[in-house]
């Protein structure tokens, strides 16, 4: 038998500590392998944004194994059996797009949980739980998941405290993008009226006892968001570091068509 895997991205966030990650939407192992070694607290698999498939999630999760980095995966959707396939590959922390009340969020918790404490399906011969040869997996599960919910719409921001009381959610989650496009300001999510709102969110999760989260590729603004309370913050992802670094080398050395 086995030993349970710890999760110490939840064991940090319950002891108050930060935690820096990076954004991966490059959906291929050897990405996944590469930056895991990068030196961040966490790494985020997105499956909502990316060309990807529980199969690939999975091959991303075993090229990443063994690191000391902690594997986040985003599914594409809220739902209890897309959520009860990640699981079941491996993922131990989810943060779920698109929560927008305490039903919502109580829903995602009760897909986390196997019964009588919630409705995931039951299956021995998971890749989770080492193919059955982990000790009382079944019943301990639950010590080691971490579930993070996304609040990015106008309608969301109204439901934070309600989210936030939810039993089983582990922290809540700012998607500036979307919710700046909820707002009325679509591609423009450090408009000072949004970074307003975003300031003032963060300051409520906390407010409510939550871990407060968030995604920003500017540093001003994701160390604004440190010293005013996110606990696990991205502050990049691996699409725009590519491209980035490649534009810039190519404004050094290559000649523009005249």
């Amino acid at each position: 038998m086995s030993e349970m895997p710890k999760n110490a991205f939840k064991k940090a966030l319950r002891e108050g500590r930060q935690q820096i990650g990076l954004w991966s939407t490059l959906p291929d192992p050897y990405v996944s392998e590469l930056l895991s070694m990068a030196g961040f607290d966490w790494l985020l698999l997105d499956a909502e944004h990316s060309p990807t498939d529980i199969r690939l999630m999975m091959l991303q999760l075993q090229a990443a194994r063994g690191s000391s980095t902690t594997l986040i995966v985003r599914p594409p959707v809220n739902d209890r059996v897309v959520i009860k396939q990640y699981l079941d590959i491996g993922a131990q922390t989810l943060l779920l797009p698109m929560v927008q009340s305490a039903e919502e969020a109580r829903e995602a918790v009760s897909a986390m949980r196997y019964p009588p404490a919630g409705v995931r399906g039951v299956a021995t011969m998971t890749r989770a739980s080492g193919f059955g040869r982990t000790e009382n997996y079944l019943r301990r599960a639950e010590e080691e998941l971490c579930l993070l919910v996304q609040v990015e719409t106008a309608e969301a921001l109204e439901q934070i405290e309600a989210i936030a009381e939810v039993d089983g959610v582990d922290g809540i989650f700012i998607g500036p993008s979307d919710l700046a496009a909820s707002l009325g300001f679509v591609g423009d999510s450090l408009n000072p009226e949004v970074v307003a709102i975003i300031e003032s969110a963060i300051g409520r999760i906390r407010a409510a006892g939550k871990p407060a989260g968030i995604l920003t590729p500017n540093i001003e603004f994701a160390s604004r968001c440190i010293e005013i309370g996110t606990l696990f913050t991205a502050v990049g992802n691996d699409m725009g570091l590519l491209l980035g670094g490649a534009e810039a080398l190519a404004q050094k050395f290559v000649k523009p068509q005249t």
